[in-house]
């Protein structure tokens, strides 16, 4: 990791708008698991920031009350190394509001990068965004989709859309603190 490159590296794990195994659009409930595992992967690999996208104001509430119990309360003090980890957390009601934000550090907007597992027209490799973190100044920003996956609007509205991991197979449907933590080693491990 050359230059503080993967500063410029964000994550957002989104909840809306994401799909049902219907294909429908629904605002998803945050895991537990989710905030923990992704938040550690991100303090791993050196990320600047993860952000929880979701606007349901009782899973909003969740995630404060699971934070301040890991950054502020006993949890902190009984694991020093989680709550530095979910200091990486950054909790938002929608995705614009968290590229605002990241706009406003780096004084420019971020590239948006889409994952998914379904196959995508012109959808990048991995090696291709890797080389384009490495080389373009401008923070990038990964949605991770929950339940079903990103609503086909948001992937849309993103600059790019990241391969799938598997292209073979009949199964295909990693949970997604695994998919970011193997995106992530990809892009930014040795």
């Amino acid at each position: 990791m050359t230059d503080g490159w993967p500063k410029r590296v964000y994550v957002a794990l989104i909840h809306y708008p994401v799909m049902d195994k219907n294909g429908e659009a629904i605002a998803s409930a945050v895991t537990n698991l989710d905030l923990h595992d992704i938040a550690r992967a991100c303090e791993t690999y050196g990320t600047a920031g993860y952000y929880v996208v979701t606007p349901l104001a009782d899973q909003q509430e969740l995630v404060r009350q699971i934070l301040d119990h890991w950054r502020i309360g006993k949890g902190g003090s009984y694991n020093p190394l989680r709550q530095k980890a979910l200091e990486q957390v950054r909790l938002k009601s929608d995705v614009a509001g968290a590229v605002a934000e990241i706009t406003a550090i780096h004084g420019g907007p971020p590239r948006t990068v889409a994952t998914t597992a379904r196959r995508k027209d012109g959808a990048i490799p991995v090696g291709q965004l890797q080389e384009m973190i490495r080389t373009d100044p401008a923070p990038v920003m990964l949605f991770f989709g929950t339940a079903w996956g990103l609503s086909d609007d948001l992937m849309d509205a993103a600059d790019h859309i990241l391969e799938p991991l598997m292209e073979t197979g009949d199964y295909n449907h990693l949970s997604v603190r695994s998919a970011a933590a193997i995106v992530l080693d990809r892009l930014l491990g040795r």
